[in-house]
């Protein structure tokens, strides 16, 4: 039976139908539609949705179309009293298009090499990153549905400015990406010339190069949205790979063994988990009623790299203010506490058992 929370997903493919799965696991009462209407039947046929169409009575929509026309969708979304988000890959110019206080741009940071619905899981985002991006006028209220929203399926949310979020997700998903699909690019045009070389293709080549697998369809947008980062990304890339070059030309045995070293530790030291209860503390924030500073106190958390593990806002009875409650890993408290105090905050640490 529905739990009489109510959800649009708008954009049935690959993201947009593991959210429906997940949230219908859930017990939500989930409504979709698609551009291809084929894609939306089997969306339902799947048990990704319950109905298709729209629904005005939506909590929360998640826009889960290619980036070009997420915008648009999420405008006509707003017409309605709930809640709206996004999956796309690029932020910034989503975010400075929809100027709504209920829009909380967002950006999972999970994906397959499968393609469509067909491909959708409802465990695709546990333990995976998703970024949402709030703004200066952001709705607490909105924000905090959202983020509830995403954890609850699985995701580790972290909070970052969409400016920020482009120049970071250049880096750590758009550049790897054409990067792998170079490597294929290369590898393919050598195996015209030896055909065992394919044959040959080892579990690194196929790890590095596995992303390269997926829809090509989103790439193009997203690459013009955020060109600039990309390509900023890029000559950082081909600059780490000149250096690498030269390194292995001059036969600097001690250069190359140091400069693989610190990539194996940055690797190793890559977070994997989410802390335990008692690894927890809790931080209150008192803060004003004035535009700006959910964004201020959630992307300052993100910025010293801290991640926020709940969130949730809590009215004052002086009506003029509020508090901000969210946890961080234990040892992480006076870091963040330091950091808000800095900013005039007065927060309170404690920890959660």
């Amino acid at each position: 039976m529905s739990s009489g929370r109510r959800a649009l997903i708008v954009g049935t493919g690959l993201i947009g139908g593991s959210i429906g799965l997940a949230l219908r696991a859930q017990d939500w009462h989930v409504t979709g539609r698609d551009v291809d209407e084929s894609r939306a039947a089997r969306a339902l046929e799947l048990g990704a949705l319950d109905d298709v169409g729209d629904d005005a009575e939506a909590d929360i929509t998640f826009v889960a179309t290619p980036v070009g026309s997420i915008a648009g969708e999420a405008r006509g979304a707003l017409a309605g009293p709930g809640v709206v988000t996004d999956v796309g890959g690029v932020k910034a110019p989503i975010v400075d298009a929809v100027s709504d206080p209920r829009f909380v741009g967002g950006h999972p940071m999970a994906g397959s090499e499968q393609e469509g619905v067909d491909g959708a899981d409802a465990a695709l985002f546990e333990g995976a990153t998703w970024v949402l991006t709030p703004t200066d006028d952001t709705d607490a209220v909105a924000y905090a549905l959202v983020r509830s929203v995403v954890s609850s399926i699985g995701a580790e949310v972290v909070a970052i400015r969409p400016e920020d979020h482009d120049a970071l997700v250049a880096v750590v998903s758009h550049v790897p990406h054409l990067t792998a699909a170079a490597l294929m690019q290369l590898a393919a045009s050598g195996a015209e010339e030896h055909g065992a070389l394919l044959r040959l293709a080892a579990g690194g080549f196929r790890d590095m190069t596995r992303v390269a697998a997926g829809h090509p369809g989103i790439w193009p947008d997203i690459c013009a949205e955020n060109r600039d980062a990309i390509v900023a990304g890029i000559d950082r890339l081909q600059a780490a790979l000149t250096r690498m070059r030269a390194l292995v030309d001059d036969g600097d045995r001690d250069a190359l063994l140091d400069w693989l070293e610190s990539a194996r530790r940055a690797r190793i030291n890559l977070p994997v988990r989410a802390p335990r209860p008692e690894e927890l503390a809790e931080i209150r924030v008192p803060v004003p009623d004035r535009p700006g500073v959910l964004a201020e106190v959630t992307t300052l958390v993100g910025e010293i790299g801290v991640n926020m593990f709940d969130f949730e806002t809590v009215h004052s009875s002086a009506g003029d203010r509020g508090v901000l409650v969210f946890l961080v890993e234990a040892r992480s408290a006076d870091l963040v506490r330091g950091a808000l105090l800095a900013r005039g905050y007065k927060p309170s640490a404690r920890p959660l058992a």
